[in-house]
């Protein structure tokens, strides 16, 4: 979809994307490309980049900053956020009228002209500075020198975050749940708008099966262990999509009603969505698209009541809530789904809510409103 500035009279301003880094493609890196899509002519600039990781980029103006060069900096951007401040701030935008930002980190820093309109869509405030810094710290792939060092540095981030947050005109959230993290640590307003879902490759199966599904990156956080806990007691089959440094415990914990697939490709994983009796969703995430994409196959979706997944599934329309991350918790939500009835065509409908085209509906007149007020 063209960006509807082109039918506009100032149709000539020149755009620009700014990512906090590319080494890895996940939900942040998708925005990024479909905005890439919706703005082909707008460089992108960010910390790092790995084009090894990063399928979709390649005729892309990728602009990187010092950074890219490091020893190291392509495979371990962690090591870095030191410095990535002053990497953002390096970077010339005193060209362009709309600078975008996707920022889950440092990206929103980056320094405009006055009169440059600068949309901060924001991912999340800084979670390793933030809430989630002790957990952060506790739970990361980081070296152990590294994560003794790093409580010194955060004091400095914080500050840093905190005034970087004032450079932003305008914030967009990617969630309810995010906009209230904006309001608190960086004490703006923001807009929802949720991030987009590819929700046209998935499909509705004729004959479900019966095992539950849960896909993703096997890090604590995303609690595939209370899931394993909980369907060893309950005998009932799960399968579970993803790798991560939590593969081999995990496996060593399963019984063997639970399937680790790993990694499976795109056809395979879409084959596994709609076959699916539910998809589990335990963990709190800013947004989370995963339940869309099964949702999008017509399956419902057992999810915990917090975080992102409030903006995102219907109780008893599109999927159950449950309460605490306790086995018992999240087994009262399978039994409640066990008496439920879902029409799988509702469930795909709610879905399209989420696909690209109404992203960048909501983007376009969400920029759109702002420019006409833009000093």
């Amino acid at each position: 979809m063209p960006f509807h500035f082109l039918l506009l009279p100032f149709k000539d301003l020149k755009v620009a994307i700014v990512a906090d880094w590319l080494t890895n493609f996940a939900g942040a890196e998708k925005v990024i490309l479909t905005l890439h899509h919706h703005f082909p002519d707008a460089p992108i600039y960010t910390t790092i980049y790995n084009s090894k990781k990063m399928p979709g980029f390649e005729e892309a103006d990728i602009r990187t900053s010092f950074l890219q060069h490091w020893p190291f900096a392509k495979k371990k951007h962690q090591l870095f956020l030191k410095w990535m401040p002053l990497a953002v701030e390096s970077f010339d935008l005193s060209e362009y009228d709309i600078v975008i930002s996707s920022s889950h980190s440092c990206a929103k820093g980056i320094i405009t002209k006055p009169e440059t309109l600068h949309i901060c869509y924001c991912h999340t405030p800084m979670r390793y500075a933030w809430d989630d810094c002790h957990n952060y710290i506790r739970n990361s792939n980081l070296p152990w020198l590294v994560k003794k060092m790093v409580p010194f540095m955060m004091q400095k981030i914080r500050l840093w975050d905190r005034l970087a947050a004032d450079r932003v005109d305008h914030f967009i959230a990617n969630s309810s749940f995010v906009a209230e993290r904006i309001q608190k640590y960086y004490g703006r307003e923001s807009e929802v708008i949720n991030p987009p879902v590819d929700t046209e490759n998935f499909h509705i199966s004729e004959k479900p099966e019966e095992y539950f599904l849960a896909v993703g990156r096997l890090i604590p956080y995303k609690k595939f262990d209370l899931l394993v806990e909980t369907f060893n007691q309950l005998g009932l089959p799960l399968k579970i999509v993803g790798t991560g440094p939590e593969e081999k415990k995990l496996r060593q914990i399963a019984k063997e009603n639970i399937e680790l697939l790993g990694h499976i490709s795109n056809e395979e994983l879409r084959k596994t969505y709609a076959n699916c009796k539910a998809f589990l969703f335990p963990q709190i995430e800013d947004f989370g698209i995963v339940p869309i994409e099964a949702m999008a196959s017509g399956r419902p979706v057992i999810a915990l009541k917090k975080g992102g997944a409030l903006d995102s599934i219907q109780e008893g329309v599109t999927g159950i809530f449950f309460e605490e991350q306790t086995p018992e918790s999240l087994t009262e939500a399978i039994k409640k789904l066990e008496k439920t009835t879902f029409d799988p065509q509702k469930i795909r409908q709610h879905a399209q809510e989420f696909n690209s085209q109404r992203f960048l509906e909501k983007l376009d007149d969400f920029i759109q409103r702002k420019w006409q007020k833009n000093p």
